[in-house]
């Protein structure tokens, strides 16, 4: 078994989660399947499987065993049937409520660091976002007050799932410590984060700033996240279109250099940097920041496409 297909022993192989936004206003766990989405929620109560219903607590508390349960006992229960919802027509919940840590890496592409015209990083560059600035695949993403922050952008990124516990791991070994992986998006308020201070965390964890989904892909499905293609469409023009093969610092790297400051923890997420295309590295006369209207597909191959509106 390769180290990337060792790295889903906190899940079940081959697993795809969603979360599902529920008429009580709670957020539980979706698995995909060929034929639908199980709702977890209902077939745990049909089957009587204690499952863990959010992917904190799957990833946090070690429950991969139960859901695997969980499984086996719906694909052996006619019962259980009841639970299969198709995905049309389900309003997605936030991936994550609350994850111990988001860390996001600044300037990890080498085109994107050049339209900016920054220096290459030496080191990664590290910020974090907070957990009120998590938001799920269509969410409507209320703009600041104009007089706080106008310069919004987006930015496509890869955003890897940690499954165990991760201290000064090796670069050859990092990849163990994935669980899987999502589509994300880093709002950034690029006036914040780069004209009053250089104070990138202001400028990058404002609410709903962190959308993450519709899916969590469990690692084994993805046999390199270093050579992947991301793109972001505004309105349904493209606007960013590369290759986490562009990445500065690789997944293994990052995990390898976060782990050695300190320990990554189940159900911490990594947002992996974004490639060339955003609005900040247009010229001044063309940057026409995102205003409330503007709908922003962002996609990262074979984890689906995450969908949000300004409002």
């Amino acid at each position: 078994m390769s180290k990337q297909n060792s790295a889903t022993r906190s899940v079940p192989a081959g697993l795809t989660l969603l979360s599902i936004r529920n008429e009580d206003g709670s957020e539980t766990l979706g698995i995909k399947t060929a034929t639908g989405i199980i709702d977890v929620r209902q077939a745990a109560a049909l089957t009587g499987v204690d499952a863990p219903l959010t992917l904190d607590r799957l990833l946090q508390d070690g429950r991969g065993p139960d859901l695997g349960r969980l499984i086996a006992a719906f694909d052996a229960s006619d019962r259980a049937k009841a639970a299969l919802r198709p995905e049309a027509g389900l309003h997605y919940g936030r991936l994550f409520r609350n994850p111990g840590k988001i860390l996001c890496v600044g300037l990890n592409y080498r085109r994107h660091a050049e339209e900016v015209g920054m220096a290459i990083p030496k080191t990664p560059i590290l910020f974090s976002k907070f957990n009120n600035a998590l938001a799920p695949h269509n969410a409507a993403v209320e703009l600041p007050p104009r007089d706080l922050s106008y310069k919004i952008d987006y930015e496509v990124e890869l955003v890897v799932v940690i499954g165990r516990a991760a201290r000064n791991v090796s670069e050859a070994d990092a990849l163990d410590h994935v669980a899987g992986y999502c589509t994300g998006n880093d709002l950034s308020a690029r006036d914040l984060q780069l004209e009053r201070g250089s104070q990138w965390l202001l400028g990058k964890t404002l609410d709903g700033f962190a959308p993450i989904g519709p899916y969590f892909v469990s690692a084994d499905q993805i046999e390199n996240p270093n050579n992947l293609r991301l793109e972001t469409r505004l309105n349904g023009e493209l606007r960013q279109s590369s290759n986490t093969n562009d990445f500065i610092f690789n997944c293994q790297q990052v995990i390898s250099y976060i782990s050695r400051h300190w320990t990554l923890e189940a159900g911490d997420i990594i947002f992996t940097g974004t490639p060339q295309g955003v609005i900040q590295g247009l010229p001044a006369d063309r940057q026409a920041w995102l205003k409330a209207g503007d709908k922003v597909v962002c996609s990262v191959e074979k984890l689906g496409e995450l969908a949000v509106t300004m409002a």
